[in-house]
This record gives structure tokens, C-alpha cells and sequence, in this order.
């Protein structure tokens, strides 16, 4: 975690957001839900909601380290990321939202789930192993392009459209109409990446 640190830190605006203590995110469910079709804000909504997660499922804890506070704003945030990325909640769209933090910042339980992710698809799934490869690889790629989403401020953006957020942050190939996207072009399905 400390290697992971250091590079948050390194990055422009890193450290003061982390030395701030940068509130932790609580969103408002009802107020999203309320904010225009197309905001960051409604989005999350409906994804939290039509997946039936729990949108307190990461409630603010002691902030007793600088390790707690990141790992913190990286959990609480994670669904957001889905959002303005594009990727699923399919195992391959999750991996490819992993890989985006992972590339980053090296958070290490996001590098070592990817590891895991890729090696059991290899192992036990290996005729999928090309799509898992892919949402990873597709992740990656934004997160070597796109401004870190750790550092972003969602909180002061909700009625922004999800356009305006992604422009902003540099993400220009969204995974929304992949096979691992939050909303996949029909017909196109997993098992039309899978390897012969």
C-alpha cells in the first residue's frame, strides 16, 4: 500500500486531496434520483437501484491512516466508475473497472484481484478468457489516458452530464456498447469472444 501511496502523491493535486482528508462520499439517493436523465447523479441512481446495491453499503469509518482514507474513497467511488467508464457488473466488466484504479495507482487489492480474475478465467473458464482479457486490456487503456478518478470530485458534479465527465477526464472510449459494457449492442454477447 505504501508503493500505492507514493504514486497517489506524486500525481498533481494528490497529495493535498490526501493530507485534506477530502470528505467521505455519501450521496443522497432521493436528490439523484431527481437530477436530470443523463447526469452523473441520475446515472448512479439508476445503477444502484437497478442493481439493488446499497448505496451505504460503504458508510464513512475511522479515518486512521492515510491507507484508510484512500482505501475508502476508491470503495466508496468504485460505482461511479462503472458509470462514467461504461464497463458492466458482469465479471469482465468488473475486472475492466478494476484495471483502471489498478493502472493508476497500483491499488494493490485491485492488481491482485485482476491477477486472480485472469488466472481462473485461464484455468477453469478458458473458453471466455478472451473477453476477460479484453475488458481488462480495454480498462487499462483508460486508465493510462484518463485523469485519475481517484482525485475526481464527483460530489461537485453530480448534475453534469456523464458527457461532460468523461471529456473532462480524458476518457474517450468508453466500454458502454461492449459485451462487458452497461449497455451491450444486441447480439454482440460473450459467447462471440470466445476462443475456438
Amino acid at each position: 500500500m505504501a508503493e500505492c501511496l507514493r504514486r497517489c502523491r506524486e500525481q498533481a493535486g494528490g497529495a493535498a486531496m490526501i493530507d485534506g482528508r477530502y470528505p467521505p462520499f455519501q450521496p443522497d439517493m432521493q436528490v439523484l434520483e431527481c437530477l436530470p436523465e443523463g447526469s452523473l447523479g441520475r446515472s448512479y441512481a439508476e445503477l444502484m437501484v437497478s442493481r439493488g446495491y446499497d448505496p451505504e453499503f460503504f458508510r464513512p469509518r475511522p479515518l486512521l491512516s492515510d491507507a484508510h482514507w484512500l482505501t475508502q474513497r476508491i470503495a466508496t467511488t468504485h460505482d461511479i466508475h462503472h458509470v462514467v467508464c461504461g464497463f458492466g457488473t458482469t465479471p469482465e466488466g468488473e475486472s475492466g473497472v478494476l484495471a483502471i484504479t489498478a493502472t493508476q495507482i497500483g491499488f494493490p487489492a485491485y492488481v491482485m484481484l485482476n491477477n486472480a480474475a485472469q488466472f481462473s478465467r485461464f484455468r477453469f473458464k478458458a473458453k471466455s478468457y478472451a473477453l476477460m482479457g479484453r475488458a481488462i486490456a480495454h480498462g487499462t487503456s483508460i486508465g493510462f489516458s484518463a485523469e485519475p478518478l481517484w482525485q475526481a470530485r464527483w460530489e461537485e458534479g453530480w448534475d453534469w452530464p456523464v458527457e461532460k465527465w468523461r471529456q473532462r477526464l480524458g476518457i474517450t472510449k468508453p466500454a458502454t456498447r461492449e459485451p462487458y459494457g452497461l449497455q451491450p449492442v444486441p447480439g454482440c454477447t460473450n459467447q462471440s469472444l470466445q476462443s475456438p
